[in-house]
């Protein structure tokens, strides 16, 4: 990463072009209106994802994942996107409700939407798990996703060492959406790291805006915003995803920027880790999203029994839901920071492919990580 310790002003205009930046391209089908195989006779089982536009995770990832491990494990998944519309998201859960599904999977666009979908489904005794995204104030059953304080103290972690030596590293972070509780446990991992050195005087922080909807668009036209009411000074930037780290990077590039200005991300999606082979972004945070989808089979299985006995023994931490006043059974996996040292680590794990990542422009940083 090429650091550069004073921040860089930036030139003149406003203009911003996000064009192809930071909505990365998603593996799967991106309608979200069909399961990903024929059915295959086992008990069924309805999942929804929240949208396509923030991450290529859901589709590239979680969809196939899912799908794979709860056939597996017997069931027969209903796979559906919400594609970041809360209506659509309500209405696909009235169906899935109406069908007969045994256990409903959901991972929500707001804690609000999921926790009425999730009172709706209990109505009618169906078992709910909320998916990567807790709902407060919900009365899901049971909770399956990473240690989100943890991703986030990992960000954090990883922007301190980038700016290591450089007292005083302006910050400016871009954060997820606020609706979205995982948004808000990232954001209280970073400060575990970050907050101290805001007050030591080790790094000063410019500004910090959460994103609507972690639109990327929206990150990078409110960044550039920031940026230039600062007089183009920056350091480091906190993006809570790669995403978004897509769309500052952006901006970083429109103004010469891109290589000189500490990047964090999380995904470790193809584009994320290719703008960390090429200098452009610090880090991400590899969540393996196939202990996620297995853990989640585990449960909806047990649960599609009636074998609360087996689900509470897979999920056997809490999470406080300081909303509802409650304790949520979780299963809590474990996140992994990503730099250009070990992006190999993600290659070799199967998440992406080294075609994906290993081109033209990255081939060098490719071959001297090992990645082939």
């Amino acid at each position: 990463m090429r650091l550069r310790k004073t921040a860089v002003a930036l030139g003149l205009g406003l203009a911003l072009s996000l064009t192809a930046c930071g909505a990365n391209s998603s593996g799967g089908s991106g309608s979200g209106g069909e399961s990903a195989a024929p059915s295959s006779g086992g008990v069924k089982v309805g999942v929804i994802l929240p949208e396509t536009d923030s991450s290529a995770r859901w589709e590239g990832f979680d969809k196939p994942m899912l799908d794979k491990a709860m056939r597996a494990a017997g069931l027969d998944p209903d796979i559906q996107n919400a594609q970041g519309d809360e209506q659509k998201f309500s209405t696909l859960a009235d169906g899935m409700i109406s069908s007969g599904v045994k256990v409903l999977v959901i991972a929500s666009i707001s804690s609000d939407g999921g926790s009425a979908v999730a009172a709706k489904a209990k109505a009618q005794g169906i078992p709910v798990i909320d998916y990567d995204r807790l709902n407060l104030g919900g009365t899901s059953d049971y909770y399956v996703s990473f240690d989100n304080e943890k991703v986030g103290a990992l960000q954090g972690q990883g922007l301190a060492q980038a700016l290591q030596g450089q007292q005083g590293a302006q910050v400016i972070e871009i954060e997820g959406a606020p609706t979205d509780n995982n948004a808000t446990l990232f954001y209280n991992g970073q400060q575990t790291v970050l907050k101290p050195m805001y007050d030591s005087g080790a790094l000063k922080l410019v500004r910090s805006q959460p994103i609507d909807k972690w639109d990327n668009q929206v990150g990078g036209t409110t960044f550039e915003q920031i940026l230039t009411s600062n007089g183009g000074q920056v350091n480091g930037v906190v993006a809570a995803n790669d995403g978004l780290a897509g769309a500052v990077v952006t901006v970083l590039t429109k103004y010469g920027l891109n290589g000189k200005v500490a990047v964090t991300g999380q995904d470790a999606t193809a584009d994320g880790l290719q703008a960390i082979l090429r200098g452009d972004q610090y880090m991400t945070v590899f969540k393996p999203i196939q202990e996620e989808a297995d853990a989640t089979a585990k449960l909806a299985a047990a649960l599609a029994k009636g074998d609360t006995a087996t689900a509470d023994a897979t999920a056997t931490q809490t999470v406080a839901d300081p909303k509802g006043n409650r304790q949520v059974k979780s299963v809590l996996l474990t996140p992994q920071l990503i730099t250009k040292d070990n992006v190999k680590v993600v290659t070799d794990a199967g998440y992406v492919k080294a075609s994906d990542i290993c081109v033209a422009e990255t081939q060098a940083a490719c071959t001297a990580a090992g990645i082939k």
